[in-house]
């Protein structure tokens, strides 16, 4: 009851976006918590699609490796789909393809969606959609979900659309009766009832999570370029201050540019934070690639933008519409020389939130590009959460010289060290003082920002930004540390794969009564309390998603010698979200000396 996971096979363009929507929906209705993950091709329509939703009772929402629920709507795949079941599952499908040939231990229920959907409507084009939806209700009906709740659901679907709405009112429920007249729902070994875990939660992906964590952040100058999987999150941004930037006279407040390529995005963003805006982009790790080079001048010239990482899988195009945590080293040290870049890893749609609107204090604070890391998991899938809450604190426009401050002083030196935390005074252009203006470069430079190719000037300054980037560990959100009594061994891990972490920790404790303390790092540079958690613990597995260890070497650069040999690693590089039962399942062996 209330813990199953349905996987929906159909075909990229086919339109089923909505109707998955509306069962997951539908279920979340009735209070069970539930989580919906889309697996498409990079390609415009045509090739598979697949789309999961895991509906549990104790409110896990990580992936579920395990398919209870086919529905199988994809004749290319459908065979494949049904042949990689666990016994015992059950299989919608169009009865056309007859599926029932390839197993004998699964459950199967034939459904004529086509002759269905034909007799709803002619139009061939809608036919096809129409399917979808009747696909939605013989799942209703068969998992007992509420009709008064699928209805809900799909009204606020096709929201202002009256025909739409009606017309899907109809397949639903024709999918409905046709399951209660022709098929024995008994036989259907899982079920929803009512319960009332999901009151008060919202239903958001990250990318629109940022979006709205950015407007509240500030933001005033967003410039981007189209790639997946960051698109929608500048997208999202652009309704969101339509909605609520436009001043009173109708002009807006903020400029949202959709640039010609990612070397004009970054440029235009790092102009307009030199020039005061709270400034951003959004790309993935390709546009990251194209970016470096202003990304160093941003550094090195010490100006605020915030820049967005949305992964996917590389190298290279790779699998543009896979998530990967494979960017970690790229963004530390972004650009040629020696670069440090501060970097903030949220793990939750509330922390796609939380952090964004952090960002633009953080890059105002230390005058330095912030990056977020967030991956196409969190980024494009939905995510129950709690509401956000409204952030509670003022503006930190960081060390900002008013004319008023230059009258005072008499003159400054714009990467002069005056506090003795590496973060240097800077002026806004419009500054109305003789002393106001410097020459910003990304050449070498004095701590007047005088034109230097002195050794001892380049020294100074590169010391100084070192000395910033240490003042940062105790300014960037602090790790999450759950040290369980009696564990020996340790989980360290970040981003989308915390969802993955606690609910392995459950499993180790329940099936093998086996403790196992947590670390959630949330950014990087790091904070003392990464020594401390190894010094506690024998054995350290760092859990990342991508093939080389990525997190695991910047670790091994912060540990002293005697504690590296705690390192354990467990790796998830498959381009697929990773499920706790890997975790488990890896770590479990590595105890028991069953793998390296």
């Amino acid at each position: 009851m209330n813990d199953f996971s349905i996987q929906v096979a159909t075909v990229n363009g086919s339109g089923s976006q909505s109707s998955n929507t509306v069962l997951m929906r539908s279920i979340f209705q009735m209070g069970i918590p539930v989580s919906g993950k889309n697996l498409f091709p990079s390609n415009i329509a045509g090739l598979p699609t697949w789309f999961t939703i895991r509906a549990n009772k104790d409110g896990w929402i990580a992936r579920r490796k395990e398919i209870d629920f086919l529905i199988a709507m994809n004749a290319e795949t459908a065979r494949e789909d049904v042949m990689n079941l666990d016994p015992n599952r059950v299989v919608v499908y169009e009865e056309t393809l007859k599926l029932n040939q390839y197993r004998k231990d699964l459950t199967f229920f034939p459904v004529p969606f086509a002759k269905l959907a034909t007799e709803i409507i002619s139009d061939s084009r809608l036919r096809k959609l129409l399917a979808n939806m009747i696909y939605v209700g013989v799942v209703g009906e068969l998992l007992e979900i509420d009709p008064a709740e699928m209805e809900v659901a799909l009204t606020k679907q096709f929201k202002g659309k009256a025909k739409a709405v009606a017309l899907n009112k109809t397949a639903l429920e024709v999918g409905r009766k046709y399951a209660k007249e022709n098929f024995d729902k008994t036989t259907v070994p899982y079920k929803t009832q009512r319960m009332n875990a999901t009151k008060d939660k919202i239903i958001i992906d990250g990318n629109s999570a940022a979006a709205l964590g950015c407007m509240f952040g500030g933001v005033t100058v967003a410039t981007w370029y189209p790639i997946t999987p960051s698109s929608s999150l500048c997208e999202s941004l652009a309704d969101y201050m339509k909605d609520y930037r436009i001043e009173k006279d109708g002009k807006a407040s903020f400029a949202i540019v959709q640039a010609e390529d990612e070397l004009a995005a970054i440029g235009m963003a790092i102009g307009a934070g030199w020039a005061g805006a709270r400034s951003m982009t959004s790309t993935a790790g390709p546009g990251i690639s194209l970016m470096q080079e202003f990304i160093g001048l941003a550094y090195y010239a010490e100006i605020p933008v915030v820049i967005f990482d949305i992964t996917r899988v590389g190298p290279s195009t790779g699998l543009p519409t896979r998530t990967q945590q494979s960017d970690i080293l790229s963004l530390v040290y972004c650009s040629h020389g020696d670069t440090k870049h501060i970097v903030l890893l949220p793990a939750s749609v509330s922390e796609c939130f939380s952090m964004a609107y952090q960002a633009f204090d953080l890059t105002e604070r230390f005058q330095t590009p912030i990056f977020v890391m967030s991956d196409l998991d969190l980024g494009m899938n939905n995510w129950m959460s709690d509401p956000f809450e409204y952030p509670k604190i003022k503006f930190d426009r960081g060390k900002v010289l008013s004319a008023e401050d230059l009258k005072k002083l008499g003159s400054f030196k714009r990467y002069g060290d005056v506090d003795g935390d590496g973060i240097p005074y800077r002026t806004l252009p419009g500054t109305n003082h003789p002393a106001a203006s410097y020459f910003t470069r990304g050449s070498g430079h004095n701590d007047r920002a005088v034109y230097s190719e002195r050794p001892d000037d380049y020294k100074n300054n590169m010391d100084r930004l070192n000395k910033k980037y240490d003042t940062a560990r105790q300014e960037v959100p602090q790790p999450e540390i759950d040290n369980a009594k009696g564990a020996t061994a340790g989980l360290l891990a970040f981003g989308t794969t915390h969802f993955a972490i606690i609910e392995s920790l459950d499993q180790l404790k329940r099936e093998y009564n086996m403790p196992v303390s947590y670390y959630r790092l949330r950014a990087v540079p790091f904070t003392n309390d990464l020594i401390e958690f190894f010094e506690k613990h024998d054995r350290v597995y760092i859990v990342e998603q991508n093939r080389d260890g990525q997190m695991e070497m910047l670790v091994k650069l912060e540990l002293p010698a005697n504690l590296v040999g705690k390192i354990r690693s467990i790796r998830h590089y498959s381009g697929i979200p990773i499920d706790a039962r890997f975790v488990t399942d890896e770590l479990v062996a590595a105890e028991k000396g069953e793998r390296q």
